[in-house]
């Protein structure tokens, strides 16, 4: 079917009314963010579920859930990160729900590495241990990165910390607790200024723990999703 030159200028001045609308509107990301109203100040992270997908579900049922408000930043170390999301103001430890997966190998191969900003879910000796805590970068941490294992079985060969070995059973690597490293999931997006002032909070002995508390208690007042 033939349009008529009538119909054809009308179509062009329709479309370049759509290019010019969306020249005008902002560019709005995919990716989810979350907004932290703390005592400190405010900060927004946002969180990539296309490279940790079972990390990031968890987290974010925690913030629907409000776990987060009222929690504390109760692991401050300025050379380092600041880790919360887990005790409330009197250091007793919230309920949490079963631990999450490790997907920090996929993650890292997908590109999120510990740099300064970015956002790991904390855990114990356990790679599979995550459940709420999670902790912010200030400095770039590459040794808490998750270490990819080349192909092979035997792995013919392996470089670590310095050292090399050769012809390594591929099961002894993939599950050495060493290799594991911390799944990065997001990053602060604004308010790192906040992040800075947590940071920097004096710390001492409060709770349970007898170093790294911050003295001045940094309370998150709420934590919402707000896209």
């Amino acid at each position: 079917m033939f349009l008529s030159r009538r119909t054809l200028a009308r179509t062009a001045v329709a479309l370049g009314a759509v290019a010019a609308l969306g020249t005008a509107l902002p560019a709005f990301a995919a990716d989810p963010r979350v907004k932290f109203v703390t005592s400190e100040g405010d900060f927004v992270i946002e969180v990539y579920p296309d490279k940790a997908p079972k990390t990031v579900a968890n987290f974010l049922q925690y913030v629907k859930d409000k776990h987060y408000d009222g929690t504390i930043f109760h692991r401050v170390i300025k050379s380092f990160m600041v880790q919360g999301g887990g005790f409330d103001k009197d250091y007793k430890q919230k309920p949490t729900r079963a631990p999450v997966q490790h997907e920090g190998r996929e993650a890292v191969a997908k590109g999120l590495k510990n740099v300064t900003g970015s956002v790991a879910m904390a855990r114990t000796g356990d790679p599979n241990s995550a459940t709420s805590q999670f902790f912010i970068n200030v400095v770039d941490n590459a040794r808490l990165d998750p270490v990819i294992i080349p192909p092979g079985d035997p792995v013919p060969k392996f470089e670590y910390m310095g050292q090399t070995y050769e012809k390594v059973p591929r099961a002894n690597l993939e599950n050495h607790p060493q290799l594991f490293g911390y799944t990065v999931f997001g990053k602060v997006v604004s308010g790192m200024d906040t992040v800075e002032k947590i940071r920097n909070a004096p710390t001492g002995p409060g709770g349970p723990f007898p170093t790294d508390a911050p003295q001045k208690m940094v309370v998150i007042q709420s934590a919402t999703l707000v896209k």
